[in-house]
């Protein structure tokens, strides 16, 4: 088969050009050219990127129209076969652009200008005799000169052969991280030569030479030279000056980890436990796709699960992918990898730097390393052969993308598990209703861990009533239990968890006088004060305002604070403990790099006798010397204008709850909420899923929501409020007259926040069971906003599983 086009996706988002154009292969290309590499073609008037997704032989289009590919970006390709299918079944599975589901596989570096050199692995008498000349004086080679030289077919070969390798240096964005090195002559004849030149007054140049030919070949360290040999750089820069050796610059990984960790070894499994590890690693031996809902109480021993299944699994010689939701997770999570995998290990989340995640990733692609640990994005780690996929906490929302491509990390894991025949893990204590409604119709497979790892007891919960301490005069935020209780555990030097689900100082800015709220300009939102800097912020669009002294609507003078905040919080702990050390962890205190590492080590050491914090400390902390957890307000996530509320806060607080008392001490829980007898609050307290996910199924049962139905949800935004009304109404007409019956339309109705960055937006709710025509018609009205609407500066988004409604 002679190949001579390409099938190229042009880096193009828009709906005309939301398909594949043939291109020109030119012949020199044609032997070097494969699928998932990333070529530069003429697309109008303009060069721009894309992918080749597939090859073929002839095209329809006439010779004279059709154009040459301008450049081959990657004679190795950046994308497997697999993932450009993946991206062709999210483009219709998430109603995206092709371009963008490939764009989402791929490290932001890799999206940037960049330049590429190829880099010596071997002896340079290994290399075919047209590339050594490149080498002669440098290990690392502008690939540019290969490809002026017309020498990419001997590059390839040499490339296949793993004598030299492909590096990627990325402009801007990033850049390969290189260090100094001192390179001796491999020619032993050379520096006998030399050193019969040396003066014998020059002692110390004596002595380093006749070191060197103890160490001919080799490269290291300069400081390690100067160390052994007891000389300076003036006595190594005179014999470089001689041919003796050379300064040579060569790559080194970033390395995103900020300790060095132990080696652990696999721990006794309970009975338990050793079922659950049974049955995964059955479905691997038989190279089974089955997905396994791990539901285990916290402190259960769910990681090391994972673990032995990771050990099984690498011993088989394939790869493993681990996610954790949240980057504050993923320090701990981490950390217990690599101290059984070691550097087996690479990690992938949103706090590393440009760099680190494009060396990460760098690793991944050249099978350096066999465990992925990360957040959502790293579900796409292009490992070729995948044994195991894992979600930790399965139930987060932060799975789920909130822009294009609106995937969810399950849906893709399940993808891949089913692409590679291999078992997905879907891990929590309490699993999301839809996912434990699958595990009862036998989609999924139920395991499931009752008792805690250790045998140790889950955590006494005491719920305290906020509305009979506030007759009984207390006004502070602490209830009269609560401060008895960390009273207690500081005198016991026991550590104490407080949670609050809210940053910043205060909810909201209010004048008692006229009742004005201070509100966003660009968002129907009220702005969030913070104390540390005198600031009014709105945590949707970043607008911020210093606070003012007087109310802007009536100056009175009688302008407060309402609402708690994790800044006010902490500063009331100082008033009533002042000896107290206490760490906030929430997103203002862990803006920086590494942050939320130094302040979860600080607690570890026993730094710090309470950790403040928001949700990020609701999951994943496992240290020995907590015993007290206190939820300030269980009832923040409970009256939001959400179905999954009742859902969201019993998550909440189990998971919060399940930090205390995980090893030999015991733990307490006190729980304050205003609405004590609701059920999501009252069945946390034991832990008790099974009865909450019956009431809760009965709840979603009478209002139509899933899992019984399937959602989708259509977003209209418009800069005048008028138009975003009318838009959004003739979206509803028009879905309602090509759907059918069955579906239920609910809206137009004003977004939960009805402005937001200065563009007012309404949406409409689709409802269905069944509707083999929903996306065929969802395609069409974007075809028709595409075309007539986005001239009139309508914008419109569609959601099939929204998170938010």
């Amino acid at each position: 088969m002679t190949i001579s086009v390409a099938e190229v996706i042009v880096d193009v988002a828009a709906y005309p050009v939301d398909r594949s154009f043939d291109y020109l292969i030119p012949d020199e290309m044609v032997s070097l050219i494969e699928l998932g590499s990333r070529v530069k073609v003429q697309f109008g008037p303009r060069n721009v990127l894309g992918f080749v997704v597939a090859l073929k032989e002839e095209t329809d289009i006439p010779s004279e129209k059709i154009k040459p590919i301008s450049q081959l970006l990657d004679i190795e390709p950046v994308l497997t076969s697999e993932m450009l299918q993946l991206a062709k079944w999210l483009k219709h599975e998430t109603i995206c652009f092709e371009i963008d589901a490939l764009q989402v596989m791929l490290p932001s570096a890799l999206r940037a200008k960049y330049e590429k050199f190829i880099s010596l692995e071997t002896d340079i008498d290994n290399l075919p005799e047209v590339l050594k000349p490149f080498f002669s004086q440098t290990s690392k080679v502008n690939y540019k000169d290969f490809e002026k030289n017309n020498l990419l077919h001997p590059l390839k070969t040499a490339l296949k052969q793993k004598l030299v390798v492909l590096e990627n240096v990325v402009k801007q964005k990033g850049q390969i991280k290189e260090v100094r090195k001192v390179q001796i002559a491999d020619n032993t004849e050379i520096l006998r030569d030399i050193s019969n030149q040396i003066s014998n007054r020059a002692k110390k140049q004596k002595v380093l030479i006749e070191w060197m030919m103890q160490h001919v070949g080799e490269t290291m360290d300069p400081d390690t030279l100067y160390k052994e040999t007891n000389t300076s750089s003036a006595v190594l820069q005179a014999l470089i000056e001689l041919g003796a050796a050379k300064f040579i610059q060569e790559e080194v990984y970033r390395d995103p980890f900020s300790k060095e960790v132990g080696h652990t070894k696999s721990l006794n499994l309970t009975e338990e436990q050793s079922t659950a590890l049974q049955k995964i690693t059955t479905a691997m031996e038989n190279h089974q796709t089955e997905t396994f809902l791990l539901h285990g109480i916290t402190g259960s021993g769910k990681t090391e699960v994972y673990l032995q299944a990771i050990s099984k699994c690498l011993n088989d010689g394939k790869e493993a992918i681990v996610l954790v939701p949240e980057i504050s997770l993923t320090p701990q999570m981490t950390e217990r990898f690599r101290s059984r995998f070691g550097e087996l290990v690479a990690v992938m989340h949103s706090g590393l730097s440009v760099g680190e995640k494009y060396d990460e990733w760098r690793k991944v692609h050249q099978g350096k390393v066999k465990v992925v640990v990360g957040a959502r994005s790293a579900i796409f780690a292009p490992f070729e052969n995948v044994g195991i996929i894992i979600l930790d906490e399965e139930h987060e929302s932060t799975y789920k993308q909130e822009d294009n491509p609106r995937y969810h990390a399950r849906d893709v894991a399940i993808w891949r598990g089913e692409y590679h025949k291999c078992p997905v893990i879907l891990g929590s204590a309490t699993p999301s209703l839809e996912s434990y409604a699958r595990a009862k119709k036998n989609v999924y497979s139920l395991l499931t861990l009752k008792e805690r790892a250790m045998k140790q007891a889950l955590p006494t919960v005491h719920i305290v009533d906020l509305r009979e301490e506030l007759k009984k005069g207390n006004r502070s935020m602490f209830s009269q239990e609560l401060l008895e209780s960390i009273e207690s555990r500081l005198n016991k030097k026991e550590q104490t968890v407080l949670f609050l689900n809210r940053r910043g100082y205060s909810s909201f800015v209010l004048c008692r006088d006229c009742g004005t709220v201070l509100q966003c300009q660009n968002c129907d939102i009220s702005l969030t004060y913070h104390r540390s800097n005198e600031k009014c912020k709105c945590h949707y669009c970043g607008y911020e305002i210093y606070v003012p002294k007087t109310c802007p609507q009536c100056q009175s003078e009688h302008i407060r604070f309402f609402g708690t905040g994790t800044q006010k919080v902490e500063e009331e702990l100082y008033k009533f403990f002042p000896h107290a050390r206490v760490l906030r962890m929430d997103v203002d205190t862990t803006k920086t790099k590494g942050s939320h590492e130094q302040i979860l080590e600080a607690f570890g050491e026993g730094k710090a006798d309470i950790l403040l914090g928001t949700q990020m400390i609701a999951k994943g902390l496992d240290y020995p010397n907590i015993t007290l957890v206190g939820v300030l307000s269980a009832d923040t996530s409970l009256h939001l204008p959400d179905f999954r509320s009742a859902e969201k806060t019993f998550q909440l607080l189990t998971q919060v709850s399940g930090r205390a008392g995980r090893h030999e001490k015991k733990g307490e829980v006190v729980i304050q909420t205003y609405t004590p007898e609701h059920y999501a609050i009252e069945l946390s307290k034991d832990q008790f899923y099974e009865p909450f996910y019956e009431r809760e199924m009965m709840m979603r049962h009478q209002a139509g929501y899933p899992p019984y139905y399937y959602l989708a949800l259509v977003q209209v935004s418009h800069e005048d409020v008028m138009m975003a009304a009318d838009y959004a109404q003739k979206c509803v007409e028009w879905l309602r007259s090509n759907l059918s019956f069955n579906v239920s339309i609910i809206g137009p109705t004003a977004a939960g926040i009805s402005r937001l960055q200065n563009r007012y937006r309404y949406q409409c709710l689709i409802k269905y069971k069944i509707e083999p025509e929903l996306i065929p018609t969802l395609m069409q009205l974007i075809k028709l906003y595409r075309s007539e609407w986005i001239k009139k500066g309508i914008l419109l988004s569609i959601d099939l599983d929204p998170t938010m409604i």
